[in-house]
């Protein structure tokens, strides 16, 4: 894959260090360096629609106490959310140190390196947590936050093919991509309550979720390049067909597969489709697509 054009070349860590030679505030700008240039933009009209929602629950639910009748349930629903969201990272957080396997300097200490190197590239001031969780065939991984911890989780599944006769660089790239959302703010409980009175309206809250996927594989090419096309097979055909995914092919499609449903599929997605992402990995000349599909370019 080429070097991105819409961004300059970024240095690469020493592996199995955490270290690199920055340039002078390298540390505190690569997480703007790196973000969808939509994204931000994407924040403020969510935060401004969850403003709107608040504001109408918070009214119905004065004027059933005024009115001495019972208010409107989804009105007590929004007003209640940041207990809910509180209580539902908690929750998370408690699972992960109760029922995952926790990856330390002797626990997977291979996956452990890649964790440290990925934190100290984005210039993360303290290491997240991270898990393996019993994945039961589902490959998948994710990054949350509970108080001041930050945590990542990747399914066994998923973990599986980081081991030194598949594809580490895969593996690689997706603790970039977790790390990657921690290091763009993503996972912040203030963040997630601002945009959660309205990140359920239908396509408002999926493209911005979608803006967030493509900056975090931002992260996870900055920080592996190689490994984005071994990730997105993985994502595609799973653990096991994984090395025999032509990615190319699968990123031609993204120009020609189109139609209504097309776009209507990725607009409700809370991840750009496959064919998109893999797309916007490969050609880096542009950011990825968040509503309308790529177009061939030579």
């Amino acid at each position: 894959m080429a070097e991105p054009t819409f961004q300059p070349p970024l240095p690469s860590p020493t592996p199995g260090t955490g270290t690199a030679t920055f340039p002078p505030g390298y540390r505190k700008s690569v997480r703007t360096h790196v973000r969808h240039p939509l994204e931000n933009l994407c924040l403020v009209l969510v935060i401004l629609a969850s403003f709107v929602v608040w504001s109408v629950a918070g009214y119905e639910v004065a004027s059933a106490i005024i009115e001495r009748r019972e208010p409107d349930p989804y009105a007590v629903f929004f007003l209640v959310a940041p207990l809910l969201i509180y209580f539902a990272r908690g929750q998370l957080y408690a699972r992960m140190r109760l029922g995952g396997v926790k990856i330390t300097e002797t626990q997977y200490p291979e996956a452990y390196r890649m964790l440290v190197d990925a934190a100290a590239y984005y210039g993360l001031p303290k290491l997240p947590d991270a898990y393996v969780v019993l994945g039961n065939g589902v490959i998948n991984a994710a990054a949350s936050g509970h108080g001041f911890r930050k945590f990542i989780f990747v399914y066994s599944d998923l973990f599986e093919i980081g081991g030194a006769a598949r594809d580490p660089d895969a593996l690689r790239f997706i603790i970039g991509h977790e790390v990657g959302h921690i290091a763009a703010g993503h996972t912040s409980y203030w963040r997630l309550l601002g945009i959660s009175g309205a990140s359920w309206i239908p396509f408002l809250g999926s493209t911005l979720s979608r803006s967030q996927e493509y900056t975090a594989d931002n992260f996870g090419y900055a920080y592996v390049p190689q490994g984005s096309a071994g990730a997105m097979a993985t994502l595609a055909a799973g653990k096991y067909l994984n090395r025999t995914v032509d990615v190319n092919a699968l990123a031609d499609r993204a120009t020609t597969e189109k139609g209504f449903f097309v776009w209507w599929v990725n607009a409700l997605a809370s991840h750009p489709v496959l064919v998109w992402r893999m797309y916007a990995l490969r050609d880096r000349r542009r950011p990825g697509r968040l509503l309308w599909r790529p177009k061939h370019r030579s």
